[in-house]
């Protein structure tokens, strides 16, 4: 399983707008993806619902993770979302 630790890098956190770009960019990658806060279970990347209920405020860390081959390249790509802060998924999906 690929897995990256990454800080929130959004000052509102993983909330609304935030949560809205992860969630489609993790829809966009076509993998099964998911997030959970360290020690936390893990939830569906894809389901802004799930999302939200992390509660992941910015500074926070969180778990990405993918059993799916290939998963890397998306996960580092998710990560530098989640870690800049970024409006769009870096790089072709």
């Amino acid at each position: 399983m690929a897995e990256r630790r990454v800080t929130v890098g959004w000052p509102e956190g993983l909330h609304a707008r935030p949560a809205a770009i992860f969630v489609r960019a993790v829809a966009a990658t076509g993998l099964p993806v998911t997030v959970a806060r360290p020690g936390g279970d893990p939830v569906n990347a894809a389901s802004m619902l799930s999302v939200l209920g992390l509660g992941a405020g910015g500074g926070d860390e969180v778990v990405l993770a993918s059993d799916a081959e290939g998963a890397g390249d998306a996960l580092d790509r998710l990560a530098k979302l989640v870690q800049e802060g970024l409006d769009e998924l870096p790089g072709t999906v």
